[in-house]
């Protein structure tokens, strides 16, 4: 029996573009407005509004305060996913087009809440990054990314750093105990790149130069393999030209 159409009946579709049309109507006053003037704004009969912001507030895209609407905790929820889906988009944008700059894997990494965190990584088959064998939060003493970041950090944080991730050796060419790293650390000039030789990974060498992004450590790598270490300084010189135009866009992403 085909089925019948109750006319009084919204449709799936129908229900959703008028809760969105309410959800935008109540997005547009800072202060929240009476179920009467959404109605009005959305174009929708009262009843109809009344029903779907009750609905809205049940599932929490709303809040009923004085009388008014107002934006809930899930409509904040979906629009942080949206802006972290775009400051993701700009970084994964913004390392390729530094790959593709320098002809060498790029590495974005910064420092927060106590660990080192590469936010991101962009390299091609021909181009590989290298592979993190060991967790590169435990090992920041060992590679360029890390060191670049702790030399940025006071001194207390680093010994807190330390005390929860020990300087211990990777490989025959890493650095050899605490007081080696720190006295490097103390060599570093102010915003120059910092070169590390096979102490991570044998057969690969890493530059990392530091980047102003607010208040928070963070770091542009690059990696090659080792036998094309005399290339590494004018490639990081290359990415240092280029940061620029996009620290922008890092410093906007920082946060995800």
């Amino acid at each position: 029996m085909a089925s019948v159409h109750n006319p009084g009946v919204p449709t799936l579709i129908g229900s959703v573009q008028r809760a969105l049309r309410l959800l935008e109507a109540v997005g547009s006053h800072r202060d929240g407005a009476p179920a009467k003037q959404l109605a009005r704004e959305a174009g929708l009969p009262l009843p109809t509004a009344y029903h779907l912001l009750r609905t809205l507030t049940h599932e929490g895209y709303l809040r009923r305060e004085s009388g008014v609407f107002v934006l809930g905790a899930a409509a904040g929820r979906l629009a942080g996913g949206g802006l972290q889906q775009k400051r993701r988009g700009m970084i994964v944008d913004a390392l390729a087009h530094f790959r593709d700059a320098v002809g060498a894997p790029v590495y974005f990494a910064v420092y927060r809440e106590g660990e080192i965190e590469v936010v991101g990584v962009s390299d091609t088959p021909d181009r590989p990054a290298c592979e993190e064998w060991a967790d590169f939060r435990d090992t920041g003493h060992a590679h360029a990314v890390g060191q670049c970041l702790l030399g940025q950090l006071d001194e207390k944080t680093r010994r807190d750093h330390y005390d929860r991730h020990p300087v211990e050796a990777l490989t025959s060419y890493t650095v050899r105990d605490l007081r080696s790293l720190e006295e490097r650390i103390a060599s570093l000039e102010r915003m120059q790149p910092v070169t590390e030789r096979q102490e991570y990974a044998l057969g690969t060498v890493c530059a990392a130069i530091p980047i102003t992004a607010g208040d928070v450590a963070a770091t542009l790598a690059i990696s090659l393999p080792s036998h094309e270490e005399g290339h590494l300084m004018a490639l990081i010189d290359r990415l240092r030209a280029e940061v620029g135009a996009l620290l922008s866009t890092l410093s906007f992403s920082i946060s995800i």
